[in-house]
């Protein structure tokens, strides 16, 4: 798990001026609230005063109120009020941890890290949302029993789909590009790649992923990803038939993920097809996770000598390569020291305002070193 990555916190219709949202990601604990603007705000879940935790408290005048002893903390993650100090300023150390957020596609996203915005990895574009021609389903929200890298190796996985996704027809590799290397693109911050697959019909295949006017027996098909928890997933059954798949991850531990899916389409476009093509891709999401929850182990193996990799597996090695490259920047989360300190330290992932101040409670998430 990394810093200084854009991670999906909550659902829009989820985080409201009326009470904080609590969520867990990376390990730790934030909330999500909105101020009396609408804007939605993300900061770290534990009061500085005596480790209340704010998503158990209250919003009011546009502030998060600790529910133990009603220390307010605005939006920036001040504490601007403390009630046996009515007529004193709260000291500068009564501050936690406040996330650049932007708000899209029904997501608030917050930027995990301390990176000024220039330096910022991105939050990969939806490019056909609320475009003519295109319709989205609605926003999917699915938790998997699964390390992220492991979810994020999954969807960068063509040869799996023959075996583990009968819902789509069980569509395997196109003959002639087995007997070579997959061919992976190498993006900013990510890689993808595309490959033909020739479709095995069945007749939720037929009726659910494609034109029912159509019979598709070759589908070009590919993945790709941006940082390490941003998968876009294409699927073209014909120039004008397609679905275009985004998934961004949510690592909440080292064993679970929360997946925040949209679906983009060119084709059924009328609204009362939502429903029935939801529940197709949920389904081939449950075959995914079916799998996902049995591996051993748990995490992705520290080298790849540990697994017998083939050419099949080209972007899942890139997307690991990636990985090294973040680890190089000293960005990747000491979780194994994080669990034997939880319980005797509050820590929090650190904020960009912590580039312009000191005199912090909280300890900054523990880090690898670069390269470790």
């Amino acid at each position: 798990m990394y810093i200084n990555f854009w991670y999906p916190v909550a659902r829009s219709e989820d985080v409201t001026a009326q009470a904080p949202f609590r969520v867990e990601l990376l390990g730790l604990r934030f909330v999500a609230f909105r101020t009396s603007d609408g804007k939605a705000h993300v900061m770290s879940d534990v009061c500085v005063h005596r480790g209340g935790s704010l998503g158990k408290g209250w919003v009011r005048d546009d502030t998060v109120v600790c529910p133990y002893h009603g220390w307010r903390f605005n939006h920036e993650g001040r504490c601007t009020h403390i009630p046996t100090l009515p007529d004193e300023s709260p000291p500068p150390r009564a501050k936690i941890d406040s996330y650049p957020v932007q708000e899209k596609y029904g997501i608030v996203f917050a930027f995990m890290g301390d990176l000024p915005e220039a330096e910022r990895p991105p939050l990969h574009t939806i490019e056909e949302f609320d475009q003519p021609g295109w319709r989205a389903n609605r926003l999917t929200v699915f938790e998997v029993p699964a390390f992220y890298e492991r979810s994020m190796e999954n969807g960068l996985d063509p040869s799996h789909n023959e075996f583990v996704h009968p819902a789509q027809g069980s569509p395997n590799i196109n003959a002639n590009l087995r007997k070579r290397p997959l061919d992976v693109e190498e993006v900013p911050w990510g890689s993808r790649f595309l490959v033909r697959f020739e479709n095995k019909e069945t007749e939720m295949a037929t009726k659910a992923l494609a034109d029912e006017r159509t019979l598709v027996h070759e589908v070009t098909a590919g993945s790709g990803h941006v940082g390490p928890n941003q998968m876009i997933t294409w699927i073209r059954f014909s120039p004008t038939n397609m679905f275009h798949q985004y998934f961004f991850e949510a690592p909440i531990d080292d064993s679970r993920t929360r997946v925040f899916f949209v679906n983009m389409r060119t084709f059924l476009l009328d609204p009362q097809h939502d429903d029935r093509i939801g529940k197709v891709n949920l389904v081939v999401a449950q075959e995914d996770i079916d799998i996902l929850a049995e591996l051993d182990p748990v995490l992705t193996p520290d080298s790849n000598t540990k697994e017998v990799l083939v050419p099949s597996d080209r972007a899942v090695v890139v997307y690991r390569d990636w990985l090294k490259k973040f680890d190089a920047k000293g960005w990747r989360i000491d979780f194994d020291q994080l669990k034997a300190r939880k319980g005797k330290a509050a820590f929090a992932i650190p904020s960009p305002a912590r580039r312009n101040s000191g005199n912090w409670v909280l300890e900054t998430v523990p880090l690898l070193p670069p390269g470790a």
